[in-house]
Protein backbone atom coordinates (compact mmCIF):
# COMPACT_ATOMS: atom_id res chain seq x y z
CA UNK A 1 0.00 0.00 0.00
CA UNK A 2 1.35 3.24 -0.75
CA UNK A 3 3.29 5.27 1.74
CA UNK A 4 0.54 8.64 0.75
CA UNK A 5 -2.64 6.19 1.50
CA UNK A 6 -4.33 6.32 4.85
CA UNK A 7 -4.04 2.48 5.25
CA UNK A 8 -6.58 0.84 6.94
CA UNK A 9 -9.75 2.51 7.80
CA UNK A 10 -13.15 1.53 9.17
CA UNK A 11 -16.43 2.56 9.34
CA UNK A 12 -18.39 4.00 12.21
CA UNK A 13 -21.48 4.76 13.57
CA UNK A 14 -23.44 7.19 15.24
CA UNK A 15 -26.84 7.58 16.49
CA UNK A 16 -28.68 10.97 16.99
CA UNK A 17 -31.15 9.76 19.48
CA UNK A 18 -34.71 11.28 19.04
CA UNK A 19 -36.66 12.83 16.87
CA UNK A 20 -35.53 14.43 14.11
CA UNK A 21 -36.99 17.70 12.70
CA UNK A 22 -36.89 17.99 8.71
CA UNK A 23 -37.44 20.97 6.35
CA UNK A 24 -40.15 19.53 5.26
CA UNK A 25 -41.72 19.40 8.90
CA UNK A 26 -41.73 15.57 9.02
CA UNK A 27 -39.46 13.76 11.91
CA UNK A 28 -37.46 10.99 11.75
CA UNK A 29 -36.22 8.70 14.98
CA UNK A 30 -33.00 7.57 15.90
CA UNK A 31 -31.06 8.57 13.21
CA UNK A 32 -27.79 6.71 12.41
CA UNK A 33 -24.89 8.43 10.60
CA UNK A 34 -22.44 6.10 8.86
CA UNK A 35 -18.67 8.06 8.84
CA UNK A 36 -14.67 7.70 8.38
CA UNK A 37 -12.15 9.97 9.54
CA UNK A 38 -8.30 10.43 8.67
CA UNK A 39 -5.91 11.93 10.48
CA UNK A 40 -5.85 13.21 14.06
CA UNK A 41 -7.82 15.53 15.48
CA UNK A 42 -5.18 18.15 17.47
CA UNK A 43 -6.00 19.40 20.62
CA UNK A 44 -7.42 22.20 20.12
CA UNK A 45 -10.08 20.50 17.56
CA UNK A 46 -9.27 23.17 15.15
CA UNK A 47 -8.09 20.93 12.10
CA UNK A 48 -11.18 19.15 10.86
CA UNK A 49 -12.02 19.00 7.59
CA UNK A 50 -15.20 18.10 6.14
CA UNK A 51 -15.69 16.05 2.86
CA UNK A 52 -19.19 15.70 1.62
CA UNK A 53 -19.73 12.83 -0.95
CA UNK A 54 -21.72 13.20 -4.38
CA UNK A 55 -24.94 11.90 -5.52
CA UNK A 56 -23.75 7.72 -5.20
CA UNK A 57 -21.18 8.54 -3.38
CA UNK A 58 -20.21 7.19 0.50
CA UNK A 59 -18.68 7.84 3.65
CA UNK A 60 -15.71 5.92 2.44
CA UNK A 61 -13.71 8.52 1.18
CA UNK A 62 -9.73 7.53 1.30
CA UNK A 63 -7.99 4.28 2.27
CA UNK A 64 -9.13 0.82 2.39
CA UNK A 65 -11.19 -1.43 4.67
CA UNK A 66 -9.23 -4.46 4.13
CA UNK A 67 -5.65 -5.47 2.40
CA UNK A 68 -7.86 -7.47 -0.13
CA UNK A 69 -10.01 -4.90 -1.36
CA UNK A 70 -9.87 -3.90 -5.23
CA UNK A 71 -10.30 -0.31 -4.88
CA UNK A 72 -9.85 2.45 -2.36
CA UNK A 73 -11.60 4.86 -1.11
CA UNK A 74 -13.53 7.29 -3.87
CA UNK A 75 -11.12 10.70 -2.95
CA UNK A 76 -8.52 8.45 -2.68
CA UNK A 77 -6.26 10.86 -4.72
CA UNK A 78 -6.93 14.02 -2.97
CA UNK A 79 -7.30 12.20 1.01
CA UNK A 80 -3.88 11.44 2.81
CA UNK A 81 -0.62 12.27 3.65
CA UNK A 82 1.09 14.68 1.58
CA UNK A 83 -1.82 15.19 -0.45
CA UNK A 84 -4.31 18.37 -0.49
CA UNK A 85 -6.66 17.03 2.12
CA UNK A 86 -2.99 16.48 4.22
CA UNK A 87 -3.79 13.93 7.28
CA UNK A 88 -0.23 14.59 8.58
CA UNK A 89 -1.75 18.05 8.72
CA UNK A 90 -6.12 17.29 9.05
CA UNK A 91 -8.64 15.30 10.45
CA UNK A 92 -10.67 14.37 7.50
CA UNK A 93 -14.46 13.71 7.99
CA UNK A 94 -16.67 12.07 5.70
CA UNK A 95 -19.98 10.86 6.15
CA UNK A 96 -22.84 9.07 4.09
CA UNK A 97 -25.47 11.40 3.50
CA UNK A 98 -29.58 10.91 4.88
CA UNK A 99 -31.32 9.09 2.51
CA UNK A 100 -28.30 6.92 0.89
CA UNK A 101 -28.05 3.51 1.81
CA UNK A 102 -24.47 3.28 2.78
CA UNK A 103 -24.44 2.82 6.32
CA UNK A 104 -26.76 5.98 6.92
CA UNK A 105 -30.60 6.30 8.09
CA UNK A 106 -32.32 5.83 4.48
CA UNK A 107 -35.41 4.20 2.64
CA UNK A 108 -33.69 0.42 2.77
CA UNK A 109 -33.95 1.52 7.09
CA UNK A 110 -35.94 -0.01 9.74
CA UNK A 111 -38.83 2.14 10.62
CA UNK A 112 -38.25 1.51 14.34
CA UNK A 113 -42.11 2.02 14.44
CA UNK A 114 -42.58 -0.79 12.14
CA UNK A 115 -39.71 -3.13 12.11
CA UNK A 116 -39.76 -2.79 9.00
CA UNK A 117 -38.37 -0.97 5.73
CA UNK A 118 -39.29 2.86 5.38
CA UNK A 119 -39.45 1.91 1.41
CA UNK A 120 -41.87 4.89 -0.52
CA UNK A 121 -42.86 5.97 3.72
CA UNK A 122 -39.49 7.66 4.29
CA UNK A 123 -40.04 11.27 4.57
CA UNK A 124 -38.69 13.77 1.20
CA UNK A 125 -35.24 15.24 2.40
CA UNK A 126 -33.35 18.07 1.31
CA UNK A 127 -29.61 19.04 1.07
CA UNK A 128 -30.55 21.08 4.49
CA UNK A 129 -31.45 18.31 5.95
CA UNK A 130 -28.47 16.42 4.99
CA UNK A 131 -26.20 19.11 6.40
CA UNK A 132 -28.18 19.39 9.78
CA UNK A 133 -26.99 16.04 10.31
CA UNK A 134 -23.60 15.84 9.17
CA UNK A 135 -23.82 19.32 12.19
CA UNK A 136 -25.05 16.55 14.94
CA UNK A 137 -22.37 14.34 14.01
CA UNK A 138 -19.79 17.32 13.82
CA UNK A 139 -21.26 18.00 17.72
CA UNK A 140 -20.91 14.61 18.83
CA UNK A 141 -16.86 14.79 17.95
CA UNK A 142 -16.52 17.79 19.90
CA UNK A 143 -15.82 19.96 16.96
CA UNK A 144 -16.63 23.97 17.52
CA UNK A 145 -15.05 25.01 14.00
CA UNK A 146 -14.51 23.63 10.87
CA UNK A 147 -11.22 24.58 9.18
CA UNK A 148 -12.88 23.65 5.86
CA UNK A 149 -15.90 21.95 4.21
CA UNK A 150 -15.09 20.44 0.38
CA UNK A 151 -17.20 18.59 -1.82
CA UNK A 152 -18.10 18.13 -5.62
CA UNK A 153 -21.21 17.94 -7.25
CA UNK A 154 -23.88 17.25 -4.59
CA UNK A 155 -20.97 17.49 -2.10
CA UNK A 156 -20.21 20.80 -3.55
CA UNK A 157 -24.19 21.84 -2.57
CA UNK A 158 -23.52 20.46 0.95
CA UNK A 159 -20.76 22.45 1.35
CA UNK A 160 -22.29 25.75 -0.04
CA UNK A 161 -25.54 24.85 1.88
CA UNK A 162 -22.60 24.34 5.00
CA UNK A 163 -21.40 27.87 4.46
CA UNK A 164 -25.39 29.43 4.95
CA UNK A 165 -26.85 27.45 7.26
CA UNK A 166 -23.84 28.05 9.63
CA UNK A 167 -21.40 30.29 8.49
CA UNK A 168 -19.96 31.07 12.41
CA UNK A 169 -18.41 27.52 11.97
CA UNK A 170 -16.86 27.09 8.38
CA UNK A 171 -13.76 28.91 7.66
CA UNK A 172 -13.31 27.99 3.97
CA UNK A 173 -15.11 26.30 1.64
CA UNK A 174 -14.17 24.43 -1.04
CA UNK A 175 -16.96 23.60 -3.75
CA UNK A 176 -16.16 21.93 -7.01
CA UNK A 177 -18.32 21.12 -10.41
CA UNK A 178 -21.44 22.28 -8.76
CA UNK A 179 -23.94 25.11 -8.18
CA UNK A 180 -26.38 27.05 -5.75
CA UNK A 181 -29.28 26.48 -7.63
CA UNK A 182 -30.82 23.22 -9.29
CA UNK A 183 -31.46 24.12 -13.06
CA UNK A 184 -34.00 23.23 -15.14
CA UNK A 185 -31.66 21.09 -17.09
CA UNK A 186 -30.66 18.71 -13.76
CA UNK A 187 -33.95 18.62 -13.16
CA UNK A 188 -34.89 16.99 -15.94
CA UNK A 189 -32.40 14.12 -16.02
CA UNK A 190 -32.91 13.18 -12.59
CA UNK A 191 -36.85 12.91 -13.46
CA UNK A 192 -36.46 10.73 -15.94
CA UNK A 193 -34.42 8.40 -13.93
CA UNK A 194 -36.99 8.72 -11.30
CA UNK A 195 -39.42 7.88 -13.90
CA UNK A 196 -37.28 4.62 -14.78
CA UNK A 197 -37.39 3.05 -11.50
CA UNK A 198 -41.11 3.69 -10.69
CA UNK A 199 -41.90 2.64 -14.22
CA UNK A 200 -40.38 -0.47 -13.92
CA UNK A 201 -42.79 -3.36 -12.43
CA UNK A 202 -40.89 -4.68 -9.55
CA UNK A 203 -40.65 -0.98 -7.93
CA UNK A 204 -44.09 -2.21 -6.65
CA UNK A 205 -44.92 1.23 -5.12
CA UNK A 206 -41.39 1.10 -3.10
CA UNK A 207 -42.43 -2.18 -1.85
CA UNK A 208 -40.05 -4.95 -2.71
CA UNK A 209 -37.39 -5.33 -0.08
CA UNK A 210 -38.49 -8.53 0.70
CA UNK A 211 -38.67 -9.43 -3.36
CA UNK A 212 -37.26 -8.46 -6.19
CA UNK A 213 -35.57 -4.96 -6.73
CA UNK A 214 -36.50 -3.31 -9.67
CA UNK A 215 -33.04 -3.49 -11.24
CA UNK A 216 -33.95 -2.49 -14.61
CA UNK A 217 -35.44 0.42 -13.78
CA UNK A 218 -32.50 1.60 -11.21
CA UNK A 219 -29.76 0.30 -14.19
CA UNK A 220 -31.45 2.03 -16.71
CA UNK A 221 -31.48 5.23 -14.50
CA UNK A 222 -27.95 5.42 -13.74
CA UNK A 223 -27.25 4.88 -17.27
CA UNK A 224 -28.93 8.06 -18.28
CA UNK A 225 -26.92 9.87 -15.24
CA UNK A 226 -23.35 8.41 -16.25
CA UNK A 227 -24.28 10.46 -19.64
CA UNK A 228 -24.59 13.30 -18.35
CA UNK A 229 -21.28 12.53 -16.08
CA UNK A 230 -18.95 12.62 -19.17
CA UNK A 231 -18.51 14.72 -22.36
CA UNK A 232 -18.95 14.73 -26.28
CA UNK A 233 -14.76 14.89 -26.17
CA UNK A 234 -14.68 12.38 -23.31
CA UNK A 235 -16.56 9.76 -25.39
CA UNK A 236 -15.32 10.19 -28.65
CA UNK A 237 -11.84 9.60 -27.09
CA UNK A 238 -13.10 6.54 -25.09
CA UNK A 239 -15.01 4.79 -27.67
CA UNK A 240 -16.09 6.48 -30.99
CA UNK A 241 -17.78 4.35 -32.94
CA UNK A 242 -16.10 1.23 -32.47
CA UNK A 243 -18.13 -1.67 -32.27
CA UNK A 244 -18.14 -4.61 -29.19
CA UNK A 245 -16.76 -7.15 -31.35
CA UNK A 246 -16.11 -7.75 -35.20
CA UNK A 247 -16.08 -5.08 -37.97
CA UNK A 248 -19.38 -5.73 -38.70
CA UNK A 249 -22.37 -4.54 -37.98
CA UNK A 250 -24.87 -7.47 -36.24
CA UNK A 251 -28.20 -5.79 -37.86
CA UNK A 252 -30.36 -7.16 -34.38
CA UNK A 253 -30.87 -5.13 -31.44
CA UNK A 254 -28.40 -6.47 -29.38
CA UNK A 255 -25.02 -3.93 -28.24
CA UNK A 256 -23.11 -3.06 -31.37
CA UNK A 257 -20.91 -0.37 -29.81
CA UNK A 258 -18.81 0.18 -26.96
CA UNK A 259 -20.21 2.83 -25.95
CA UNK A 260 -23.53 0.59 -25.63
CA UNK A 261 -21.62 -1.66 -23.73
CA UNK A 262 -20.05 0.43 -21.79
CA UNK A 263 -23.32 2.09 -20.29
CA UNK A 264 -24.78 -1.71 -19.82
CA UNK A 265 -21.94 -2.12 -17.76
CA UNK A 266 -22.18 1.07 -15.79
CA UNK A 267 -26.04 0.53 -15.07
CA UNK A 268 -25.75 -3.17 -13.79
CA UNK A 269 -23.30 -3.48 -11.56
CA UNK A 270 -24.77 -0.07 -10.01
CA UNK A 271 -27.54 -1.91 -9.40
CA UNK A 272 -25.40 -3.76 -7.32
CA UNK A 273 -24.46 -1.37 -4.40
CA UNK A 274 -27.66 0.87 -5.12
CA UNK A 275 -30.87 1.26 -3.80
CA UNK A 276 -33.51 2.15 -5.97
CA UNK A 277 -35.78 4.46 -3.45
CA UNK A 278 -32.59 6.32 -2.34
CA UNK A 279 -31.74 7.21 -5.46
CA UNK A 280 -35.62 8.83 -5.65
CA UNK A 281 -35.06 10.32 -2.69
CA UNK A 282 -31.63 11.73 -2.61
CA UNK A 283 -32.35 13.03 -6.53
CA UNK A 284 -35.51 15.05 -5.30
CA UNK A 285 -33.14 16.84 -2.79
CA UNK A 286 -30.88 17.76 -5.43
CA UNK A 287 -34.41 19.36 -7.47
CA UNK A 288 -35.31 21.15 -4.52
CA UNK A 289 -32.04 22.89 -3.89
CA UNK A 290 -32.11 26.95 -4.35
CA UNK A 291 -29.64 29.03 -2.14
CA UNK A 292 -31.40 32.60 -3.48
CA UNK A 293 -33.76 34.18 -0.98
CA UNK A 294 -36.57 36.62 -2.52
CA UNK A 295 -34.90 35.77 -5.94
CA UNK A 296 -31.59 36.70 -5.53
CA UNK A 297 -28.60 34.28 -4.93
CA UNK A 298 -26.67 37.57 -3.64
CA UNK A 299 -29.02 37.60 -0.33
CA UNK A 300 -28.99 34.24 0.05
CA UNK A 301 -25.92 34.19 0.28
CA UNK A 302 -24.65 37.36 2.11
CA UNK A 303 -24.29 35.93 5.57
CA UNK A 304 -21.57 33.56 4.31
CA UNK A 305 -18.26 33.99 6.44
CA UNK A 306 -16.14 31.37 4.97
CA UNK A 307 -13.19 31.98 2.79
CA UNK A 308 -14.63 29.90 -0.75
CA UNK A 309 -13.00 28.48 -3.40
CA UNK A 310 -14.87 27.34 -6.49
CA UNK A 311 -13.72 25.04 -8.98
CA UNK A 312 -15.16 24.26 -12.17
CA UNK A 313 -14.57 21.96 -15.42
CA UNK A 314 -14.76 23.38 -19.03
CA UNK A 315 -16.33 20.70 -20.83
CA UNK A 316 -18.98 19.82 -17.25
CA UNK A 317 -22.31 20.44 -19.24
CA UNK A 318 -24.19 18.94 -16.31
CA UNK A 319 -22.98 21.84 -13.78
CA UNK A 320 -21.46 24.00 -16.35
CA UNK A 321 -18.58 26.76 -15.45
CA UNK A 322 -21.51 29.69 -15.77
CA UNK A 323 -23.47 28.25 -12.88
CA UNK A 324 -20.29 28.58 -10.76
CA UNK A 325 -19.42 32.39 -11.94
CA UNK A 326 -23.06 33.17 -10.73
CA UNK A 327 -21.63 32.16 -7.50
CA UNK A 328 -19.05 34.44 -7.19
CA UNK A 329 -20.97 37.20 -8.70
CA UNK A 330 -22.98 36.83 -5.90
CA UNK A 331 -20.23 36.62 -3.23
CA UNK A 332 -18.29 39.46 -5.20
CA UNK A 333 -21.78 41.38 -4.81
CA UNK A 334 -20.93 40.87 -1.11
CA UNK A 335 -17.71 41.68 -1.32
CA UNK A 336 -16.64 38.27 0.04
CA UNK A 337 -13.40 36.39 -0.03
CA UNK A 338 -13.53 33.95 -2.97
CA UNK A 339 -11.30 32.59 -5.18
CA UNK A 340 -12.09 30.86 -8.29
CA UNK A 341 -10.53 28.09 -10.98
CA UNK A 342 -11.61 26.64 -14.16
CA UNK A 343 -9.59 23.93 -14.92
CA UNK A 344 -9.06 22.38 -18.68
CA UNK A 345 -10.65 18.72 -19.01
CA UNK A 346 -12.27 16.49 -21.58
CA UNK A 347 -13.48 14.71 -18.92
CA UNK A 348 -16.73 16.70 -18.61
CA UNK A 349 -18.55 16.21 -15.01
CA UNK A 350 -16.39 13.53 -13.93
CA UNK A 351 -13.25 15.40 -13.78
CA UNK A 352 -13.99 16.63 -10.34
CA UNK A 353 -13.26 12.94 -9.41
CA UNK A 354 -10.35 12.25 -12.84
CA UNK A 355 -8.74 15.68 -12.61
CA UNK A 356 -6.52 14.80 -9.67
CA UNK A 357 -3.12 16.68 -10.15
CA UNK A 358 -5.16 19.79 -11.18
CA UNK A 359 -7.46 19.47 -8.09
CA UNK A 360 -4.67 18.72 -5.79
CA UNK A 361 -3.01 21.49 -6.65
CA UNK A 362 -5.48 23.89 -6.48
CA UNK A 363 -7.04 22.59 -3.29
CA UNK A 364 -3.89 22.61 -1.45
CA UNK A 365 -2.71 25.79 -2.41
CA UNK A 366 -6.22 27.57 -1.07
CA UNK A 367 -6.25 25.62 2.43
CA UNK A 368 -2.38 26.34 2.83
CA UNK A 369 -2.74 29.76 1.30
CA UNK A 370 -1.13 30.97 -1.84
CA UNK A 371 1.42 33.30 -1.82
CA UNK A 372 3.16 35.68 -4.34
CA UNK A 373 6.47 33.60 -4.44
CA UNK A 374 4.65 31.01 -5.37
CA UNK A 375 3.15 32.23 -8.76
CA UNK A 376 5.21 34.89 -9.99
CA UNK A 377 7.60 34.71 -12.88
CA UNK A 378 11.13 34.60 -11.96
CA UNK A 379 12.83 35.35 -15.10
CA UNK A 380 11.84 38.56 -16.03
CA UNK A 381 13.00 40.82 -19.24
CA UNK A 382 14.24 43.89 -18.06
CA UNK A 383 16.08 47.27 -19.50
CA UNK A 384 18.79 49.36 -17.38
CA UNK A 385 18.06 53.39 -16.76
CA UNK A 386 19.35 55.18 -19.24
CA UNK A 387 18.63 53.24 -22.88
CA UNK A 388 16.66 54.43 -25.34
CA UNK A 389 12.97 54.40 -26.34
CA UNK A 390 13.62 52.44 -29.53
CA UNK A 391 15.89 50.01 -27.16
CA UNK A 392 13.31 49.18 -25.31
CA UNK A 393 10.44 48.60 -28.04
CA UNK A 394 12.78 46.42 -29.45
CA UNK A 395 12.59 44.49 -25.80
CA UNK A 396 9.06 44.68 -25.59
CA UNK A 397 8.47 43.29 -29.33
CA UNK A 398 11.01 40.30 -29.40
CA UNK A 399 9.79 39.50 -25.65
CA UNK A 400 6.29 39.75 -26.39
CA UNK A 401 5.65 42.28 -23.13
CA UNK A 402 3.16 44.33 -22.30
CA UNK A 403 4.99 45.77 -19.11
CA UNK A 404 8.92 45.63 -18.75
CA UNK A 405 10.53 47.03 -15.39
CA UNK A 406 13.43 49.46 -15.67
CA UNK A 407 16.27 48.75 -12.66
CA UNK A 408 19.53 50.34 -12.10
CA UNK A 409 22.98 49.13 -11.73
CA UNK A 410 22.11 47.38 -8.61
CA UNK A 411 19.16 45.42 -9.63
CA UNK A 412 17.05 48.00 -7.75
CA UNK A 413 13.66 48.29 -9.55
CA UNK A 414 13.30 52.25 -11.27
CA UNK A 415 10.80 52.37 -13.26
CA UNK A 416 8.30 50.28 -15.80
CA UNK A 417 7.31 51.03 -19.29
CA UNK A 418 4.21 49.80 -20.97
CA UNK A 419 3.15 49.29 -24.70
CA UNK A 420 0.43 52.55 -23.72
CA UNK A 421 3.70 54.35 -23.00
CA UNK A 422 5.77 53.32 -26.13
CA UNK A 423 2.72 54.35 -28.02
CA UNK A 424 2.33 57.81 -26.16
CA UNK A 425 6.31 58.28 -26.84
CA UNK A 426 5.95 57.71 -30.65
CA UNK A 427 3.09 60.10 -30.57
CA UNK A 428 4.75 62.95 -28.73
CA UNK A 429 8.08 62.07 -30.55
CA UNK A 430 9.90 61.57 -27.57
CA UNK A 431 13.30 60.43 -27.16
CA UNK A 432 14.13 60.30 -23.17
CA UNK A 433 12.97 56.68 -21.57
CA UNK A 434 12.61 59.09 -18.31
CA UNK A 435 10.40 61.15 -19.80
CA UNK A 436 7.41 57.95 -20.59
CA UNK A 437 7.88 55.51 -17.62
CA UNK A 438 6.21 55.27 -14.79
CA UNK A 439 8.62 55.95 -11.63
CA UNK A 440 6.17 55.48 -9.36
CA UNK A 441 5.01 51.88 -9.06
CA UNK A 442 2.92 49.44 -7.34
CA UNK A 443 4.58 46.65 -6.43
CA UNK A 444 4.17 42.94 -4.85
CA UNK A 445 6.44 41.25 -1.78
CA UNK A 446 7.44 37.60 -2.96
CA UNK A 447 5.85 36.68 0.61
CA UNK A 448 2.50 38.32 0.35
CA UNK A 449 -0.88 36.54 -0.66
CA UNK A 450 -1.72 36.36 -3.63
CA UNK A 451 -5.26 37.36 -3.20
CA UNK A 452 -3.77 40.80 -1.60
CA UNK A 453 -2.12 41.14 -5.07
CA UNK A 454 -4.70 40.45 -7.01
CA UNK A 455 -7.02 43.11 -5.09
CA UNK A 456 -4.68 46.01 -5.94
CA UNK A 457 -3.75 45.18 -9.39
CA UNK A 458 -8.22 44.96 -9.70
CA UNK A 459 -8.20 48.40 -7.66
CA UNK A 460 -5.58 50.02 -9.67
CA UNK A 461 -6.72 48.64 -12.84
CA UNK A 462 -3.37 47.07 -13.62
CA UNK A 463 -2.91 43.47 -15.34
CA UNK A 464 0.67 43.39 -13.91
CA UNK A 465 2.81 44.14 -10.23
CA UNK A 466 6.99 43.73 -10.57
CA UNK A 467 7.75 41.55 -7.00
CA UNK A 468 11.00 43.27 -5.48
CA UNK A 469 12.85 41.88 -2.26
CA UNK A 470 13.00 43.46 0.79
CA UNK A 471 16.13 45.75 -0.60
CA UNK A 472 13.51 46.97 -3.88
CA UNK A 473 15.69 44.33 -5.89
CA UNK A 474 13.45 43.14 -8.86
CA UNK A 475 12.86 39.77 -8.16
CA UNK A 476 9.78 38.65 -10.15
CA UNK A 477 6.31 39.93 -11.63
CA UNK A 478 3.16 38.24 -11.68
CA UNK A 479 0.56 39.69 -14.04
CA UNK A 480 -3.08 38.97 -14.80
CA UNK A 481 -2.79 35.20 -16.50
CA UNK A 482 -0.32 34.00 -12.86
CA UNK A 483 -3.49 35.74 -11.04
CA UNK A 484 -5.89 33.61 -13.18
CA UNK A 485 -4.18 30.64 -12.47
CA UNK A 486 -5.16 30.30 -8.90
CA UNK A 487 -8.23 32.34 -8.22
CA UNK A 488 -9.33 33.74 -11.48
Amino acid sequence: MSERSVGIVGTNFHTIKGDFLLEGGQTLKDIRVAYETYGNLNKDKSNAILVCHALTGDAHAAGRHSPDDRKPGWWEDLIGPGKALDTDRYFVICSNVLGGCMGTTGPASLNPDTGKPYGITFPVITIGDMVNVQKKLIDHLGIKVLFAVVGGSMGGMQTLQWTVAYPDIVRKAVVIASTAVSSPQQIAFNEVGRNAIVSDPDWNEGDYYSDKAPIHGLATARMIAHITYLSDDSMHEKFGRELQQGENFKFDMSNDFQVESYLKYQGETFTERFDANSYLYVTKAVDYFDLSKNGSLAEGLKDIQAKILLISITSDWLYPPYQSKKVVEALLFNDHDVSYREIESSYGHDAFLLESGHINYVVHNFLTHTYVGDVMTEEVATIREGVSIETAAQVMFEEGLTHLPVVNEKGCLAGIVTSWDISKAVALKSCNLDDIMTKEVLVAMPDEPIVAGAKRMERHSISALPVVDEKKRLVGIIDSEDINRLIG
